[in-house]
């Protein structure tokens, strides 16, 4: 997979995805990261990217010319269709259900935005969809960018060493948190692991694993337990945590 990033600093993109997860997948041929710099695409001694938006106020717009020359570069370089996702506030939110759809593409285009934004008429020419990582303000969409690229690049088949690694994860398969993980040692002042977990029982520790996921995703994150349909299995196994935690 070809991810190609629009950004006004690009080294950041380039030292973010040699990291980790994504950087052993780009070892392997996975994926590719190409960070690409409106300034070197701009007209004038100044390379100039930005101006003040029409009718005042705050802040500068990022120019029209200098991310045209940048998007035709950026096609130019592959002739891969390119899906354009521009990181922004207003855009819907990314959830594993879009990292799946995205991570499908052959190709994606990051736009990062810097300022008071882009002009809107690049956007409404050139750009497929926006996409938020939170309601929360940041300087620019490159942090949103690098987290779809490490998302998108953890599904693709071989980026990691155990595939029931993303399996397993949090919003994976039908949606519910991650149940709690131990490791060595078995008993610390910290507490124990709990005795299924050592019991050898598969069957035990699946029933286990899944009663512990839908507690935590009805506890924290009762929005996404609402959503749930839950099964007969997956009620019995509710109905014994209560009672359990109900005895004195």
């Amino acid at each position: 997979m070809r991810i190609d990033v629009i950004t006004l600093f690009p080294d950041f993109i380039a030292q973010s995805a040699a990291l980790g997860v994504v950087g052993r997948a780009a070892e392997r041929g996975l994926v590719q990261v190409h960070g690409w710099n409106p300034r070197d695409y701009a007209a004038g001694n100044y390379r100039r990217v930005d101006d003040r938006p029409f009718g005042g106020g705050p802040g500068m717009v990022m120019l029209i010319e200098p991310l045209l020359a940048t998007l035709a570069a950026v096609k130019a370089a592959d002739p891969a269709p390119a899906r354009v996702i521009y990181l922004s506030p207003q855009g819907a939110p990314l959830t594993q259900a879009k990292v799946r759809e995205l991570a499908a593409q052959p190709r994606l285009l990051l736009l990062c935005g810097r300022y008071e934004g882009i002009d809107e008429r690049f956007l409404d020419a050139h750009v497929d969809e926006e996409i938020s990582i939170g309601d929360y303000i940041l300087s620019g969409g490159e942090l949103g960018a690098a987290v779809i690229i490490d998302a998108v690049t953890r599904v693709q088949e071989g980026a990691l060493g155990d595939a029931l690694s993303a399996v397993q994860d949090s919003f994976e398969g039908d949606g519910l948190l991650d149940c709690p993980h131990y490791s060595q040692p078995a008993s610390h002042p910290l507490g124990d692991v709990p005795e299924v977990l050592r019991s050898g029982n598969h069957a035990a520790i699946a029933s286990w694993r899944r009663q512990q996921s839908l507690l935590r995703t009805r506890q924290r994150r009762p929005d996404l337990f609402e959503q749930h349909d839950l099964s007969k299995a997956d009620r019995k196994l509710l109905q014994q945590a209560d009672s359990a935690q109900e005895k004195p």
